[in-house]
């Protein structure tokens, strides 16, 4: 596996280059609470000469890659699970013998990337990609069943004197340029609730929702013809007495091939309590906000003509929960980077003078504390002791480009008792 490939897709390996997208095709089917994706993308080596390829992609913790392949010259390669040392000198004895080959696995660096070492690619062939996978998807606040089709990956910044070992895959990754981007995606969707399906919403265009059986139990949109894929999609599906608890059932194959994955018959029961408000002792809680001021939270939070800064909306939410938080409270507010820096050394108590002083503070912020180091900042907080009757909670502003991901995350969870 070479390291450290400069972009996500198709990676030429001797010049770190990446092979021409020529489009992408998604199918999803969402039935309750989990998605079945099967992404399907083309590319062409313009080379004057045979190259090595590595195929390096998104992938989050509650997803499982079910089926991998590739066309190349009309031949098509299936992937086949094998342990990581036997799949490498697989791989290695193929390469050596002039054939296609290609070597899936997840990046040491972060769970959320898988690379694919992609043997050889002939000059002016093209390769054909085709991912499936399965996840569960999460819920909003407000009831809704959300699916997000990743972008192209955003690069992760990786904290100085990191060991070559943590450096994340992506670390070296260029941005592509806001209209810069030379394919569409294509997808559709089709969702399935067995209590029916009240509306579907999107952060992109998309096509009317078009019901596919009287009782609105289906239900299929797609995105709106020349989509540029230069943020994620995100589709919201909002079903009828969600809180029902269902079953779904999907009948196996019925064969002892071990080249089937659905041997068995499977059945999942959907159950999404709903739980009365309490109440709230609202001059309860110690309120820490943690604001990502890096310099990538200098760029505009989407495509759209005179987009606000990613700081400037950061800024703007803080200032209205500072400006909603209870009487008798405590509060604090870190600004982190390649540094950190807290307004109070601890949680002060909220009152008009300090909500004054701190929403001031606020708006003088600027994105200008380098990279994007947050597992400094996230131990202060940790080792600072808490309040008694004042329960922890912890709000995170920030952009998510980090590459300590593993590092991050065990540290907030060991942790995970003493606050929200």
């Amino acid at each position: 596996m070479p390291p450290f490939p400069p972009c996500c897709g198709l990676i030429i390996v001797a010049s770190r280059q990446p092979v021409p997208l020529q489009g992408i095709s998604v199918d999803v089917q969402v039935k309750g609470f989990v998605a079945d994706v099967s992404a399907t993308l083309k590319y062409k080596n313009k080379e004057e000469k045979a190259v090595e390829a590595v195929f390096v992609f998104p992938m989050d913790e509650d997803s499982a890659v079910y089926s991998f392949e590739a066309t190349i010259e009309g031949k098509k390669i299936i992937a086949d699970l094998q342990e990581k040392k036997q799949a490498h000198k697989t791989y290695d004895e193929a390469i050596s013998r002039g054939e296609q080959a290609f070597l899936l696995e997840e990046d040491e660096s972060s769970a959320d990337i898988f690379s694919c070492s992609v043997g050889n690619l002939p000059p002016g062939q093209e390769a054909e990609i085709t991912l499936k996978y399965v996840r569960e998807l999460p819920l909003e606040a407000d009831g809704a069943v959300r699916f997000v089709l990743p972008a192209v990956l955003n690069p992760r910044y990786t904290p100085k004197g990191a060991n070559n070992q943590d450096v994340s895959i992506t670390a070296t990754r260029p941005q592509v340029p806001v209209g810069g981007i030379p394919y569409t995606l294509s997808l559709i969707a089709h969702f399935q609730s067995v209590y029916g399906i009240a509306k579907i919403e999107s952060n992109c265009k998309i096509t009317p929702v078009e019901y596919t059986d009287s009782d609105k139990t289906g239900a299929k949109v797609s995105l709106a013809e020349g989509h540029k894929f230069e943020r994620d999609v995100e589709l919201l599906a909002y079903y009828t007495d969600v809180n029902k608890p269902s079953v779904t059932v999907e009948a196996g194959l019925g064969s002892t091939d071990a080249a089937h994955i659905m041997v068995e018959s499977v059945a999942m029961l959907n159950f999404y309590p709903s739980f009365p408000a309490g109440q709230e002792q609202t001059s309860c809680g110690e309120f820490i906000f943690l604001v990502d001021r890096s310099g990538s939270m200098e760029s505009p939070m989407n495509s759209e003509p005179n987009a606000p800064q990613r700081i400037q909306s950061a800024k703007e939410t803080l200032v209205v929960l500072l400006k909603s938080l209870p009487l008798g409270c405590y509060f604090n507010i870190y600004g982190f980077g390649s540094k950190f820096e807290a307004f109070f050394p601890e949680s002060v108590e909220y009152t008009q003078k300090s909500m004054e002083e701190s929403v001031k503070k606020v708006n003088e912020m600027d994105a200008n504390f380098g990279g994007t180091e947050i597992l400094q900042p996230l131990k202060k907080i940790y080792q600072t002791a808490g309040r008694a009757e004042h329960p922890r909670q912890l709000f995170v502003f920030t952009d998510g480009e980090v590459g300590n991901t593993k590092q991050v995350i065990d540290e907030v969870q060991k942790n995970a008792q003493k606050h929200r």
